[in-house]
């Protein structure tokens, strides 16, 4: 299924169609409250670390997954990357193999048991904090700072899965975006909680050499904040002079490429795309093209090392 976000979703003011839609928020919650209820949790002898969100979209949670596994391996400790199977999101997993371990299986479950038997040590779940059925050792909440919690209310009113106080139930809270912009969110959850861990981390380009800045591009993406692909695009001073916006995940067919690549050639623009939406291209799309190499950075990764080793 396509899923373009709503744009009131992000507004910090609920508007008129987020309270129209504030009755079947509850029914959800209830629905999900039920279900949850009666999964009972599954206890497997190997350290579980779920990274996931409250936020639909877009939080980083899957960089900082692969960012998690990698300085895990770096340390010695054998770690391999979780991840449920969705037919639709094929790109997140040829990314996530493309730097990392994975095992991705239909159940979580299946999943962690065969971590198990080909003992590693970690398994770092890429979301799932709202799967009950599994007792993680540390469950990691991820935001951006741009968007944070948008208008505030659950799907689908406005983009939470839970609302703001559930961190409370969390063992810590990673901000993604510029620090100096943290100050009130730091804030906020200290009301909500004073001694819950946070971490900060900011996306940083790998390969802006392959940029020209005299040049003009056209962009493409089907991602959860597509906002946020266009604003580290132009704060590294690249001139964009159009965007396509796809769905999240969005299996794009021949003649969506097409009609970028033709707008490209027409308007004398080269094109750029992101990694996750470039390797599910056909080779020969993908000539046509750049892509932006994003990796996470986190801010005093020793603590946040040591946290992940030592919370158990």
């Amino acid at each position: 299924m396509k899923f373009y976000k709503p744009k009131f979703w992000d507004k910090k003011k609920p508007n008129l169609l987020a309270l129209i839609l504030l009755p079947l928020t509850i029914l959800l919650l209830a629905n999900n409250l039920l279900r949850n209820f009666f999964k009972a949790k599954k206890s497997i002898d190997i350290i579980k670390i779920c990274i996931g969100n409250i936020y639909v979209g877009g939080t980083g949670k899957t960089p900082l997954a692969i960012k998690s596994e990698n300085i895990l391996n770096a340390a010695k400790l054998n770690s391999v990357i979780i991840k449920k199977f969705y037919k639709n999101q094929l790109d997140e997993q040829l990314l996530i193999q493309k730097y990392s371990k994975l095992i991705c299986k239909k159940k979580r479950l299946d999943a962690v048991k065969e971590a198990k038997v080909k003992n590693f040590k970690y398994a770092i779940f890429d979301d799932g904090l709202q799967d009950n059925s599994i007792d993680y050792d540390i469950k990691i909440v991820c935001f951006n700072n741009i968007q944070w919690i948008g208008n505030g209310f659950l799907i689908p009113a406005g983009p939470l899965r839970e609302k703001l106080d559930s961190i409370k139930k969390y063992d810590a809270i990673v901000i993604n975006g510029d620090p100096r912009l943290n100050g009130d969110l730091v804030n906020e959850i200290n009301k909500i909680k004073k001694d819950l861990q946070i971490f900060e981390t900011m996306y940083e380009i790998s390969n802006l050499e392959e940029f020209d800045k005299k040049l003009n591009y056209v962009i493409f993406s089907g991602i959860g904040n597509p906002k946020n692909f266009l604003k580290i695009l132009k704060k590294n001073n690249l001139n964009i002079s159009k965007e396509f916006i796809f769905p999240d995940h969005h299996n794009y067919t021949d003649n969506d490429l097409g009609d970028i690549i033709n707008y490209s050639k027409t308007n004398n623009l080269k094109i750029i795309t992101t990694e996750k939406d470039y390797f599910k291209l056909n080779e020969k799309f993908q000539n046509e093209m750049l892509y932006l190499k994003i990796k996470i950075k986190i801010f005093n990764e020793k603590k946040f090392l040591e946290f992940l080793t030592h919370k158990k």
